[in-house]
């Protein structure tokens, strides 16, 4: 899961003046005019469902091995990505518009190429235990299917090749008993969901609900082809003003920029989630779920849960150099909100898509234990002072890729009711 942060031009910087303001629980209609205007219940098994592979199960069995309605719920299975094959994605205006600027010379030069080799075998290498760990812990543990992401394809619209299946937290948001597969933005995942597609059928056969978002064409017209970056104080200036690469020409999101608290869901508008997607979400999972909006002081938005991470019911860490516009309406609803320490990871690990915070893109095994990454101790402190036990993992050259623990997982599975933490 990218953790960048940036953004697009032309004439929607009323969009986000609009939304930012949005109180909870507020009807979200006339957005396009307005916008222009100003979890197996118990482990009972490990092996996959034994059902025919022609035949769709239904009713839904109450042994549903999927259910998850937040992000903290004690975690039974998990989704755990993969490393191998990862490519450095083209060069295009999306893939600019998310990177930093020091990198660039990076994906001019390596794009629809292997990322380093003996990065990427550390990084498989830290996965790999991290998944052992969770085993250990008690968590059934799942993977998609490894894919040469080298191969170019195309549509009658663009040309790409592929980038990795390593962050299942972006193309995967599981609601309830039902996975949702985002449509994405980026055209190099273009086809990701192809490495995940034998899981989800075994959970679809063992009862689980299965969305697919409508998939964008990425046209030419989902995206500002003459976004303006050079700088992050640009990117500061155009996410002031709402302007974001990706257009309303389409619905477009990432999973990633969702994050659940029960009945609540919250969501940024950022460089790979419009407010078509967003709108798009509302109207699929209402009346059950309300999806609020939310934003932040951010350059670079892309993806929420390194800026805001729910760890807990009533209980979040808010990133102090990406503040939420909206965290009022949490503090007046009695939550906790807590600022994490400055990240340790050093200025010369190459972090190709992601920021420091990754220190705060946590996993919640349940709300007293925490997987957290073992080089950043400040973190591990607060959350020992919460009395949150910490599992340290040691995944820095993972983090390269573009995640933190919360960015490689998708939950399954977490033992637990749906509940409203915010009434």
């Amino acid at each position: 899961m990218l953790r960048v942060r940036c953004l697009r031009g032309g004439s929607r910087g009323a969009e986000a003046a609009h939304y930012i303001g949005l109180r909870l629980g507020r009807v979200f209609t006339g957005w396009v005019q307005r916008s222009f205007q100003s979890t197996q219940a118990a482990p009972a098994s490990q092996n996959t469902c034994a059902a025919d592979d022609n035949k769709a199960t239904s009713p839904v069995p109450k042994d549903c091995p999927v259910c998850s309605y937040n992000e903290w719920d004690p975690l039974e299975e998990v989704i755990v990505g993969r490393a191998e094959n990862a490519c450095v994605p083209p060069f295009s205006v999306e893939v600019k518009a998310n990177t930093y600027e020091k990198y660039w010379g990076f994906y001019q030069k390596f794009g629809g190429q292997s990322f380093p080799k003996e990065h990427l075998k550390k990084a498989v290498a830290e996965i790999e235990e991290m998944c052992n760990i969770l085993k250990r812990e008690g968590v059934i543990v799942k993977r998609p299917d490894p894919i040469d992401w080298s191969v170019k394809y195309k549509t009658p619209d663009f040309e790409s090749t592929g980038m990795y299946a390593a962050m299942p937290r972006d193309i995967l948001l599981v609601v309830g008993n039902e996975i949702i597969e985002a449509p994405m933005a980026w055209r190099a995942r273009f086809f990701e969901y192809r490495a995940y597609r034998q899981l989800i059928k075994e959970y679809f056969n063992c009862g689980a609900k299965w969305t697919t978002a409508p998939k964008p064409t990425m046209a030419d017209e989902l995206y500002d082809q003459d976004y303006p970056i050079s700088s992050v104080e640009d990117r500061h200036k155009l996410a002031a003003q709402g302007k974001f690469v990706t257009t309303e020409f389409e619905p477009c999101f990432d999973a990633a920029d969702f994050i659940r608290a029960g009945r609540d869901i919250f969501v940024q508008r950022s460089q790979v989630t419009n407010y078509m997607g967003i709108e798009w979400m509302k109207r699929h999972l209402a009346p059950d779920y309300r999806v609020h909006v939310v934003s932040f002081k951010d350059p670079n938005p892309m993806h929420i849960d390194a800026t805001f991470n729910i760890i807990g019911p009533g209980l979040v860490l808010s990133n102090p150099d990406r503040p939420c516009h909206q965290i009022e309406l949490f503090k007046k609803a009695g939550w906790t909100v807590i600022h994490p320490p400055v990240p340790l990871i050093p200025d010369d690990h190459p972090l190709w898509m992601s920021s420091k915070w990754l220190s705060m893109n946590v996993l919640m095994l349940d709300e007293k234990r925490v997987m957290v990454d073992a080089n950043e101790t400040s973190i591990q402190k607060m959350f020992e002072n919460l009395g949150i036990s910490t599992i340290k993992v040691n995944i820095r050259h993972a983090n390269s890729l573009g995640g933190g623990f919360h960015c490689w997982t998708c939950d399954i599975r977490r033992r637990g009711t749906l509940q409203s933490y915010f009434d």
